[in-house]
């Protein structure tokens, strides 16, 4: 069975969005081992200077990178990455567990982003839209949108 690791800066705080996403993760079980990981947010003041801002996207991203196994193919979420369909995306999952490795881990930084070090780590940068969303949203999405691609990969009814 292949192997998904979501890891992911902060946590999901409100009940609605931990109920979303605990339902993918349930559905997610018939296609895959799915774990998720969360690595704790550094504490930033409001209006925080560029120095101070990377600053702590390096703490996250140690602590980012301390969660990765190495075997794993790393898919990175941040604003510069490639977008996908949701089939392009399936063939892409596909590709990685047929020709790679069983193993991918997904990475969503903090609402500053993710370190420089995360970026080049990863296999792929992926950007799930132009449009700017709570960190919390991105969670549920993703795991939506892998619960979709292995319907995709399955011939489900699900992706229409």
């Amino acid at each position: 069975m292949v192997k998904i690791r979501l890891v992911c800066v902060g946590q999901l705080k409100e009940k609605f969005w931990q109920a979303a996403f605990s339902e993918y993760k349930k559905r997610l079980g018939a296609f895959c081992s799915f774990e998720l990981v969360e690595v704790d947010e550094c504490k930033i003041k409001n209006d925080p200077s560029n120095a101070e801002i990377a600053q702590c996207l390096e703490c996250e991203g140690k602590k980012i990178l301390s969660k990765i196994p190495g075997k794993s193919y790393v898919i990175a979420l941040c604003i510069e990455g490639g977008r996908l369909s949701s089939t392009q995306f399936a063939k892409h999952l596909e590709n990685i567990f047929t020709n790679q490795t069983g193993e991918i881990a997904f990475i969503i930084g903090s609402s500053f982003g993710l370190a420089q070090s995360v970026k080049g780590r990863a296999d792929f940068l992926l950007s799930m839209s132009s449009m700017t969303f709570p960190h919390q949203l991105a969670q549920v999405m993703l795991c939506e949108q892998i619960y979709r691609a292995f319907g995709i990969m399955s011939g489900s009814k699900y992706h229409k």
